[in-house]
Parts: C-alpha cells; structure tokens; sequence
C-alpha cells in the first residue's frame, strides 16, 4: 500500500488574502494601536507616535532578513539585551596624581584541565604539517 508523504509542512497556510494567521495578527495588533494613539493623543502625538508603530509592524509582516521573520531578530536582541554577559575587569596601577583607568577584557572561561583554543588549533596545524611533509610509504 502506498502512503503520500506530506511536502511544504513548514509553509504557513495564507488565511487572510496574502497574509498568514500570523501576520494578520500583527496587522490588527498595529493597527488598533495606531488606532487607540490616534483617539487618545493630538493628532500631532499620534502621527509622531504612530510612525514607529506603523514601521515596526510592517517590518514584522514583510521584512525578513535572510529569509527568516523579522520577529526572530527581534526575540534574538532582546534575549541577547536581557541575558547575563561576562567581564573581567582589570585595573591599571594608578601612580601619584593620574586617574585610575579601568579596562574591559575578554577572557575564556577554562574548566579545571581544559586546554586553550590558541593551544588545540596549534597542536591540530602541527599534526597536520607532520602527516603532509612524512610519507611513510616508500614503494612509489
């Protein structure tokens, strides 16, 4: 017995004309927000509050940047904003009469045991350089 596979499972279904559930969503949302600053705000507020809005969700509809929706770049930078980076800071010595200057640097954090990147990539290229200058088979 022969089973059809499903294809195209990851294309969202277009609902609302050329629009996806989704995007129809954002439109509405953006709309009734523009809306809502529209009676609540002078016109002057609205429009200068408005414009953003108005950008912001067209950009959520159409624009999308290597060929992903815009609202993942979105989700990235605000994780990325909101997630807890690591500095190690280092003070300089500071003499009679200068500012003391506080400098930031990037440092990898090694586990007990672990072996610097500089250093794995090194013993790799020199392996490497071993296998190509050898040649251990003499019968050519």
């Amino acid at each position: 017995m022969r089973f059809e596979v499903p294809q195209f499972i990851n294309v969202q279904d277009k609902l609302f004309g050329p629009f996806t559930f989704q995007e129809a969503l954002y439109l509405v949302g953006g709309g009734g927000l523009v809306f809502v600053l529209y009676k609540l705000l002078p016109f002057s507020f609205a429009i200068f509050f408005g414009v953003p809005v108005i950008a912001f969700t067209l950009a959520l509809i159409f624009y999308k940047p290597n060929g992903r929706p815009f609202i993942n770049l979105v989700e990235a930078f605000i994780l990325y904003s909101f997630s807890k980076k690591f500095y190690l800071w280092r003070q300089k010595e500071k003499g009679e009469g200068q500012i003391q200057e506080i400098t930031q640097v990037h440092a990898p954090v090694l586990r007990e045991g672990e072996i610097p990147e500089e250093e794995v990539h090194q013993k790799i290229s020199n392996l490497a350089w071993s296998l190509d200058v050898l040649d251990f088979d003499e019968n050519k």
